[in-house]
């Protein structure tokens, strides 16, 4: 995939919430700690009160947060309290997702040219064939999710299931800024060559050049963002 312009948050509270998050897994708030007044962190973040108390209120309800009338607003114990993945997965900035698949796609594809099957393989060359045919027909939707499934079925031939699931939900969260980003295929339709390139060092069993190939197109990515 190609030409990933940002898009920005829809809700300026979730933004707020995710740097407030940031914070607390840096450490600059400790579970135990109280978070500064509502009027520091309007001045920190430059938002109004509104936008700091549904901030707080996300966070509160995932459980990093602790709101004690009276007394203010604590943060919780990280271990015991830590945000449901999925809920930080919805809250999380394009980029940053779309990050975090680029790398699992490198090592899926070395795990998977170790432990492909002949099962693995023929799922793997249906939905590319699937992703050309779209392509070409400029079904832009249908192309997406084409392309999805085949990274998928890739994760899947890695036997590791953490990674499978973990590329799985990703991929999943990012579909639908697919969708409002692509107008047209072309970008798929540029790429497919790589990709009939890793699919063909998967089935050849190596994990080198599966490696490479997923990063070509993960760099051919990059470049077009630029």
């Amino acid at each position: 995939m190609s030409q990933l312009p940002p898009i920005k948050r829809l809700s300026l509270a979730d933004e707020v919430a995710q740097r407030l998050q940031q914070q607390i897994s840096l450490g600059q708030y400790k579970p135990g700690d109280k978070l500064p007044p509502e009027p520091a962190l309007m001045q920190e973040f430059g938002v109004g009160r509104s936008t700091i108390r549904e901030a707080v209120r996300i966070l509160a309800n995932a459980g990093v947060l602790r709101v004690q009338q009276g007394l203010g607003t604590f943060v919780e114990s990280v271990a015991d309290n830590a945000e449901p993945w999925s809920q930080r997965l919805k809250r999380a900035e394009f980029n940053d997702l779309n990050e975090v698949r680029q790398l699992l796609e490198l090592k899926i594809a070395q795990k998977a040219a170790l432990h492909r099957t002949e099962k693995d393989i023929e799922q793997m060359q249906g939905f590319l064939k699937k992703r050309k045919e779209a392509a070409l027909a400029n079904q832009v939707e249908e192309c997406i999710q084409a392309d999805i499934d085949f990274h998928r079925s890739i994760a899947a031939a890695a036997r590791n299931s953490i990674l499978a699931d973990l590329y799985s939900t990703v991929a999943e969260h990012l579909k639908k800024h697919f969708v409002s980003i692509f107008t047209s295929t072309g970008s798929f339709t540029e790429t497919q060559q790589l990709h009939q390139h890793l699919l063909k060092s998967i089935i050849d069993q190596q994990p080198e050049k599966a490696w490479q190939w997923a990063s070509r197109i993960t760099d051919n990515m990059v470049e077009k963002e630029q």
